[in-house]
Order: structure tokens, then sequence, then C-alpha cells
């Protein structure tokens, strides 16, 4: 019986070794990694950043004269990891816990995930973005870091700023780059994107696809900085849109300042902004928007800045159809004013108090439809930190 035993327990114990052989023998770990592959099995980490980016205020809120309410709101909190892996291959991850967390179905990914690309630097002059990336509009308020915008202008705010594709970047020289992009018009299925999804007798696009070009460019010493791009995507089939977009930049010591233009004609109202308008939203058809954002920032102090921002936006259908007649149909004003306080030397933590005003006029052809768009203020004291966690 104990030979039994003893030849049972033998028969079971040696294939579990031999596995467990196999295992090591299969490590994953010991294959090389494909950076070690691409530097001759080198591990060549350039650098690496994590930061955990956390905006957060209190607001009182107002319609008119008649105070709303107040509230505590985390305006924007974002996990952003980049870094450089070989001197030629760097990578871009940037989550947003503010957004919507399914999936698009066009790119099958959630607008919390703002970007996710890899960088390929084929020359030192050129080089290749693949995967979700900022769509290359031009202006400072829409390419600056978000967190340094306390509101957005409306243009801005409702843009499609994050899209799946590629782009190739051609520095010309230190001071004049261009970049070649093509990328998703939008990221979710027409019903998604628009108010009411497609109008009829309107058929969905197969190539979805926006093309862009951007040329950003400095002069006296970096101190004015241009940006400028043109875009044209397809919506629909015989539907574009089209964005002529461009900022001007003056930075010098405590002094920065700026003026953007931005355009768009869409042949379908990707915007939304007209097709709410109604008292039943529709999506509208050829509509234009122009906005014009101006700022000025001053740093009178080390540890104190000050800034004064206005922008002008309108909205206008071009072509009538629908409910739409042809003409404008609000024009919009955005005022703000902030004092912020930076406690800690050389830290991106500061403190703000902020006043914004947004005032609305509503033309016949809105009025008409029953649109209904009050002036709203706000004021806000908040907390804005980048953390550094490597």
């Amino acid at each position: 019986m104990k030979t039994h035993l003893y030849l049972l327990a033998l028969f079971i114990s040696v294939p579990s070794v031999f596995a467990q052989e196999v295992e090591e023998e299969a490590d994953p770990g010991q294959e090389p990694t494909l950076v070690e592959r691409f530097t001759g099995g080198k591990k060549m980490i350039e650098n690496a950043e994590m930061n955990f980016q956390f905006f957060t205020s209190a607001n009182a809120n107002f319609t008119g004269s008649n105070f709303d309410g107040a509230n505590f709101k985390l305006n924007r909190v974002r996990l952003q990891i980049k870094g450089t892996v070989w001197k030629n291959f760097s990578y871009h991850y940037r989550q947003s816990f503010n957004k919507y967390a399914d999936p698009y179905s066009l790119d099958n990914l959630s607008s919390s995930l703002e970007l996710a690309n890899v960088n390929l630097k084929v020359h030192d002059k050129f080089n290749f973005t693949i995967g979700k990336q900022y769509v290359n509009f031009g202006g400072y308020e829409y390419y600056v870091n978000s967190l340094k915008v306390r509101e957005f202008s409306e243009f801005n705010n409702v843009i499609p700023c994050y899209q799946a594709g590629i782009s190739g970047n051609w520095l010309i020289n230190p001071d004049h780059e261009l970049r070649f992009q093509i990328v998703n018009n939008r990221s979710g299925q027409d019903n998604e994107i628009y108010v009411t999804g497609l109008p009829e007798n309107t058929r969905e696009t197969k190539m979805p696809f926006m093309y862009t070009v951007n040329w950003s460019s400095y002069y006296f010493d970096r101190i004015l900085q241009l940006h400028y791009a043109a875009a044209m995507g397809q919506q629909a089939q015989k539907r574009y849109s089209y964005y002529l977009t461009g900022g001007n930049t003056i930075e010098k010591g405590p002094l920065l300042a700026y003026l953007d233009i931005m355009y768009t004609r869409q042949g379908l109202d990707q915007h939304g902004i007209i097709s709410r308008l109604p008292e039943t939203a529709q999506t509208a058809c050829n509509t234009e928007y122009l906005s014009f954002i101006a700022d000025v920032d001053y740093r009178f102090h080390p540890r104190w800045n000050v800034y004064v921002k206005g922008a002008y936006e309108t909205g206008r259908i071009y072509k009538e159809n629908g409910p739409f007649a042809k003409g404008l149909y609000r024009r919009s004003w955005n005022a703000q004013s902030s004092l912020e306080f930076y406690p800690i030397k050389n830290c991106d933590l500061f403190l703000f108090l902020l006043y914004t005003y947004r005032g609305v006029k509503l033309e016949k052809t809105a009025l008409d439809m029953g649109a209904v768009n009050p002036d709203t203020h706000r004021i806000s004291l908040g907390l804005v930190y980048s953390i550094p966690v490597f």
C-alpha cells in the first residue's frame, strides 16, 4: 500500500515540476522588450513623467439679476503620463475624469480618454504622431493647457478637440513648423454627434475624415507667436465642414496677450448651438460660427497674476433649410476678470477669484422659433494644481 501511495505521489509531482520548468522557460519577462529590440538590447528610457491635474472651485451662479444658488464643482480632474523611450520614440496618454465614460462607436474610445498616441521621429526635422491626438486647429486658447483657461469661449468649448488619426510634423527651422493631419471628423455615429441625427434625405458618409494644415511660427526671439490652421472635414454625403482658425500671441516677461479668430462653416451643425435654439431641437444645416477672443495676462508680482479676457461670437444660417431661415441667429459676449495668487514659488499651484459674464442677444430669426437664452453671471473661488507624481 505504501508503495502504491509513493508511486501515485511521484506520478502527480513529476508533471507539476515539468510544467513549472516549462513556465519558467516561457516567462515573458525573459523575452527582450520592443525597446530592447530597437536599441540592440539596451534600455534607453530618456524620460518619463506622470502628473495629476486638478481644478476645483466654489461658485455662485446668477441668471440675470436672480441668484440661482451656490455649489462646489470639480471642473477638471485628469491624469497625464508622457515620456520618451529611446531618442526617437515618445508617447502621450491623458485621461479625464469629467467626461463620458462609455466608448463611442466610431473610434472605440470614450471621450474621457483625451490623448493616447505615440510619436516616431524619423528625422531631426520630421516626425509622425499616431493615435488619439489634438486636432491641429490654430489659436492660443485652443492649444494651451486647459488648466490655464478658467472659462472657454463657446467656440472652443464645443469644438472636437481630440480625435484618432495620424499627423506628420515638419520642423522647417527652429521658428517655423508645418503639421499635416488626417483624423476622424467625429468620434461616434451621426445620431451620437448631431442633435437629432442626420436631417431627412441626408446620407451618411463612409469616410468621415478631417484634414488639417497647421503653421506655427515665432518672431523677435519668440515674443510674437502665430498659430494658424485650415481644416476641411466630410460630415455626410455632400456635406462638409470648413475651419479657418488663427492665434496671435505676444509673450514677454510678465506680459501675455493674445487675439484669436476662429471661423467655421458647416454643412451640418456639428457645434449644435443653433440646432438647440428652437423649442424642439432639430439638427440645422448650413451654419456659420465666428469668434473673436482677446486676453491680457499680467504677472505684476512673482506671486500675483491678473487677467482680463473677452470674447464676441456669432452664429448664423447662410442658406435656408427646414425651419431655419437664412440670417443671423445669435450674438454672444463673454467677459472675464480674475486675480490669481501663487503661494509657493516655482510651483503649479495657485488660487483664483474669477468673475464671468456671458450675455446673449437673440435675433428675430431665433425669437420666432421660441428660443430663450438669458444672460448669466458667475463668481468663482478656486484652486488649480498640476501635481507631479514622478
